[in-house]
């Protein structure tokens, strides 16, 4: 089974190359899409010396949703993930987030980094996150820990059939509000994490958390 890596970038120079390291040393079938989204850093011309890679940059900065549509256009693979430039994901996961995919137990998987071991985030995100996920829960009658995880795997089948919309961060609710309207389990399984803070290049913030939110309402009420 044939894993399709999308990795969204912007303004990554000083994990870029580690990232893409990491993702080429998982000892699985896969193919690296990597979508700079207008990086003005210095990423681009990173990209641009790296091999065995599908590259493709935006003209101008769209967002991580769009970047994420642009990179779903191009897979090949049976199966897709996203996975984020900072290093805050460990790739050894995949083999975890693959096995319920390849025996057919789901055809979504989260990386939960409640269930797993790490380093955690600061409160504020701590705290976003888990009122975002009770949310998801109550409106979808769902289980969920974490909603809003980067490590969302899928097949891409059913992925191309959720006909995303989202440009920037509220691509993560939509993803998941589709998935359970749809019908679709969520598996979960732990991964590890070593949340990033907002000096550190975290981009993420708290008007992203409130957007998100009315994301899971429209999605729940379309």
């Amino acid at each position: 089974m044939k894993l399709s890596v999308i990795i969204p970038v912007y303004n990554e120079e000083g994990t870029i190359s580690n990232i893409i390291r990491k993702v080429k040393s998982v000892k699985v079938e896969k193919e690296i899409i990597v979508v700079d989204d207008f990086s003005t850093d210095g990423t681009k011309e990173i990209l641009e010396n790296s091999g065995n890679l599908k590259i493709i940059f935006h003209d101008r900065n769209r967002g991580k949703g769009a970047a994420i549509k642009t990179g779903l256009k191009c897979v090949s693979g049976e199966v897709v993930i996203i996975q984020d430039a900072d290093m805050e994901y460990d790739p050894q996961d995949y083999h975890k987030l693959l096995e319920p995919i390849i025996k057919k137990k789901a055809q979504a998987v989260y990386g939960s980094r409640f269930m797993g071991k790490g380093e955690f985030f600061v409160f504020p995100h701590y705290i976003g996150n888990k009122f975002l996920t009770f949310c998801t829960n109550l409106l979808f009658n769902s289980h969920l820990t974490d909603m809003e995880t980067c490590y969302k795997m899928v097949r891409t089948d059913v992925l191309k059939s959720l006909k995303l919309e989202s440009n920037r961060f509220e691509i993560e609710p939509e993803i998941t509000a589709k998935l359970l309207k749809k019908g679709y389990k969520i598996y979960e399984v732990p991964v590890y994490y070593k949340g990033r803070q907002v000096w550190e290049g975290k981009k993420i913030g708290w008007k992203d958390g409130f957007i998100a939110f009315f994301k899971l309402m429209k999605y729940r009420l379309l």
